[in-house]
């Protein structure tokens, strides 16, 4: 039976990532499907994929389409309920799936949701690329729970809630496919430079950068 959530990771010529971090990935995803959506890679990535990862559904986009492009391509080949956009230098923990899918179902209002974003290197400290869920300022500046312009702050659970927030991290948040797809997909003139927006309290990453522990999320 097919499950509600479909995890995406987008690659190009990224085999050293997946190697590294796509077995966290599946062993913690139990719940899912997933993805691996692929830009043209020149590397050995999908070799790889086939031989080690046989449950782990390939999609072959015709070029290197970027971020926004070639997120909208693939995403178009998968038919669940729920996206997961997923980068592939993220560590994942257990349960980090569990409390996104239980808000979901809870709330329909929600479209979106980011969980908690925390450094891989100093795993006690948030990331810079979404932290703890994206606002903006009167003035238009972006900045997040837990990180403003480049000052970090350690996690100490200030944040452990669910919250309402502006703009999420394309590092990983969670979307109705329904919602992605009434807005079109991401807007293919935008190129990412620190990605996108939502945040949950209950779950929990860490990319290459960062790390998303569980039971933290953070909802738009």
């Amino acid at each position: 039976m097919q499950k509600k959530l479909a995890i995406a990771i987008l690659n190009w010529n990224g085999k050293n990532w997946l190697e590294k971090f796509l077995p966290g990935v599946v062993q913690f995803s139990q719940n899912a499907d997933i993805y691996v959506i692929d830009n043209l890679s020149t590397d050995d990535s999908i070799a790889f994929l086939n031989a080690s990862f046989p449950t782990v559904k390939v999609i072959r986009n015709n070029n290197n389409h970027g971020f926004a492009g070639g997120y909208n391509e693939g995403l178009k080949e998968i038919p669940h309920e729920y996206y997961c956009l997923l980068n592939s230098d993220v560590e994942v923990t257990e349960h980090w799936i569990d409390p996104v899918l239980e808000l979901f179902g809870k709330d329909m209002s929600i479209s979106a949701i980011q969980p908690k974003i925390l450094s891989y290197n100093h795993k006690n400290y948030f990331e810079f690329a979404g932290a703890a869920g994206g606002l903006i300022d009167n003035l238009g500046y972006p900045y997040c729970r837990g990180r403003i312009f480049d000052d970090l702050e350690e996690d100490k659970g200030q944040y452990d809630d669910e919250a309402e927030i502006f703009w999420a991290s394309g590092c990983c948040f969670f979307i109705r496919s329904k919602d992605f797809w009434a807005q079109n997909g991401f807007d293919e003139r935008f190129l990412p430079t620190r990605k996108k927006l939502t945040y949950v309290g209950g779950s929990l990453i860490q990319e290459k950068r960062s790390f998303i522990p569980e039971n933290q999320r953070y909802i738009m």
